[in-house]
């Protein structure tokens, strides 16, 4: 079978998760692959940033589905060298009115806090983790791991059946009410929706499926820092003879009638290839290569980020979270393009688990969710996160050494995200939930697309599936 990939040539623009997917599965087959990276980093939003002597993973900070990288990582010799640290209470979840719901693979844990706060969500849990593991079986055979190509592979009878099991006609909040009934509780699940950048008010039921993995599978971090993993899917690409180049940017494409015969980098020098991946955000790629319409929808939500050296520690877990007083009102916000007046506050601190990672104090990821697209008043909004985490017990601003400030607008231009948003298109309708971008073009013939902004969406297993499903769809189209 390698015989037949030898010949063929791939260039990958992008090294993102899912690029670098792509090249370990493309070359671990004999294919020559080579990746161009416009920015100084490879793995895209999987960013490390280092500051004073504290390591902080820009994102993501929650790890699911370990065995989606292992399977890539393998391909390049590198299966088993990563340290995965399973935390079965993984999720603080804190509220205004004192109480704390901690979220668990443990099912015990589950039910001993629900008894005390939902006796509704004890007595269903069971059925609940039966729902939401039939859920991600289905998504997972039926979409996860399949490439879209053309308008007919959404339209198949079997495919049409699994998207009515997956409950596309119903919310994700509705769907958890059948379950639970404590107003906290609801909130704590509701959150999964911003997994995806979205708003589980609005957002269908399918992507409770997140919920089985934290709940089902358990989250995840992996020592040294989560960032360790595009670091080690580099190693594999290169084990396997991928050729990979930072700060190399493709600023146009060779185009012949209904084929891209190369790239054009930024210093003038074209490369010719048999294919072409593009890993990068459709709404930024397709103007800028392809000189087509930026694609129109509903973007995902941004964030407002701050990261903060901390001297000594403080009352935190790994994964905390404060919520507003009223979250459907922050939705509301944020649809609106407003920044929330009470935000949900998410902290990651990883130092909690790797006290190695920060020696010198805590390190503190913090998160709001904000509107794509719009900025806001650094300084001010800082002042609102901290006088509400003050208010909770968290007495951060006399402790910190230093910080660095994020909005939607430093997003974007780090990233090449449009307008900041985390995840690409929301999941905030069925059209863009289920019909997402496909994974090859419909212009040329050797053009295909990977990564957040197109099937099957975003997170880092989900982008890594993404590079995977498409570099295989391409040696089997080789081999045929």
């Amino acid at each position: 079978m390698e015989g037949a990939y030898v010949f063929m040539k791939t260039i990958i623009v992008g090294g993102g998760l899912a690029g670098l997917s792509a090249a370990v599965t493309l070359a671990s087959e004999g294919v020559e692959t080579v990746l161009y990276e416009k920015s100084s980093h490879f793995g895209g939003k999987m960013k490390s940033v280092d500051m004073e002597g504290f390591h902080f993973d820009f994102g993501p900070n929650t790890i699911t589905m370990p065995y989606v990288f292992e399977n890539v990582l393998r391909k390049g010799g590198m299966g088993g060298s990563l340290s995965y640290q399973k935390l079965s209470t993984h999720t603080r979840n804190q509220f205004p009115d004192g109480t704390v719901f901690d979220l668990s693979s443990d099912r015990d844990v589950m039910i001993r806090q629900l008894n005390r706060i939902d006796e509704k969500g004890a007595r269903r849990y069971d059925r609940f983790s039966e729902a939401i593991s039939k859920l991600f079986d289905t998504s997972y055979s039926s979409f996860l791991t399949r490439v879209f190509t053309g308008k007919n592979d959404y339209f198949s009878a079997s495919l049409l059946t699994s998207t009515m099991q997956v409950r596309p006609m119903q919310s994700m909040s509705s769907f958890y009410r059948r379950y639970f009934s404590s107003p906290h509780v609801l909130d704590a699940l509701n959150r999964y929706a911003t997994y995806v950048g979205s708003d589980p008010y609005r957002a269908p039921a399918t992507f409770a499926m997140i919920a089985y993995l934290e709940l089902m599978e358990g989250v995840y971090y992996v020592r040294g820092g989560n960032t360790k993993i595009a670091e080690t899917m580099v190693q594999a690409a290169e084990n396997c003879g991928a050729s990979l180049h930072k700060n190399r940017e493709v600023v146009s494409l060779l185009k012949k009638g209904k084929r891209i015969e190369g790239v054009v980098l930024e210093d003038g020098e074209k490369v010719k290839a048999d294919n072409i991946i593009i890993n990068g955000d459709l709404a930024h790629t397709l103007p800028s290569l392809l000189e087509e319409e930026q694609p129109e929808y509903d973007p995902s939500i941004s964030a407002f980020v701050i990261l903060a050296g901390i001297d000594g520690t403080l009352p935190l877990h790994h994964h905390h979270l404060f919520f507003s007083a009223d979250y459907k009102k922050e939705f509301s916000e944020l649809r609106s393009g407003k920044y929330p007046e009470d935000p949900t506050i998410y902290i990651a601190t990883s130092r909690k688990s790797d006290p190695s990672i920060s020696p010198g104090g805590d390190n503190c990821f913090i998160m709001v969710n904000a509107p794509p697209g719009k900025s806001a008043d650094k300084e001010e909004y800082k002042q609102v996160i901290y006088n509400k985490l003050e208010n909770s017990g968290i007495h951060l601003s006399e402790k910190i050494l230093f910080e660095q400030i994020w909005t939607s607008f430093d997003i974007e231009k780090e990233f090449s995200s449009f307008q900041g948003a985390l995840y690409g298109p929301s999941v905030n309708n069925r059209k863009q939930a289920f019909l997402r971008p496909r994974n090859k073009s419909d212009r040329f013939d050797n053009l295909y697309f990977a990564g957040g902004s197109t099937h099957p969406g975003g997170g880092s297993p989900i982008v890594t599936l993404s590079g995977q499903n498409v570099a295989n769809y391409l040696l089997n189209k080789i081999v045929n």
